[in-house]
């Protein structure tokens, strides 16, 4: 169930933000740096010029009036920023979400396994986990990444098995 602030078939536009974004266009710099400051109690980047602090400044505007992102959108949001801060150069891939009732599946050593996505966790040969490393792990005889071993993440030289 969405709530209704993420909800657009009732959103309606409040006259005074929509004034106030109106005026931005023809805020002088200092009077933006100033709003800027308010809004969000630090100094705007020197960085910023009239155009990006327009546009942050409307953007806060419109975010406290309206609501901001979803929670989950928001963390989804700052696991990007952590992966694109770790590797500059690098490629940003999304999370993948499974959903409940999905099955998995992998050949290892010549033998089909085959994984049930649950609300809480995973079934594997009629147990229940808590995360696929458990069940590499079960399956391989070594630690793994779980899900890089059923092919849910690209590689990486820290996702081989341990040991190995």
């Amino acid at each position: 169930m969405t709530s209704p602030r993420h909800d657009l078939s009732v959103w309606r536009a409040d006259p005074e933000v929509e004034a106030e974004l109106d005026r931005l266009p023809t805020t002088p710099i200092a009077e933006l740096r100033a709003r800027y400051r308010g809004l969000f109690r630090t100094d705007a980047p020197l960085a910023f010029g009239p155009d990006l602090l327009r546009r942050s400044i409307a953007q806060r505007i419109q975010e406290k009036a309206y609501g901001g992102l979803p929670p989950r959108s928001q963390r989804l949001l700052n696991q990007l920023v952590k992966a694109a801060i770790a590797k500059p150069n690098g490629r940003l891939e999304l999370p993948r979400r499974i959903k409940a009732g999905s099955e998995l599946v992998r050949t290892w050593k010549d033998k089909t396994h085959r994984v049930t996505v649950l609300a809480n966790g995973f079934a594997y040969d009629g147990k229940e986990f808590a995360n696929l490393s458990q069940i590499a792990t079960e399956i391989t005889g070594t630690r793994w990444n779980g899900p890089r071993f059923f092919g849910l993440r690209s590689a990486t030289t820290r996702d081989a098995p341990h040991g190995n």
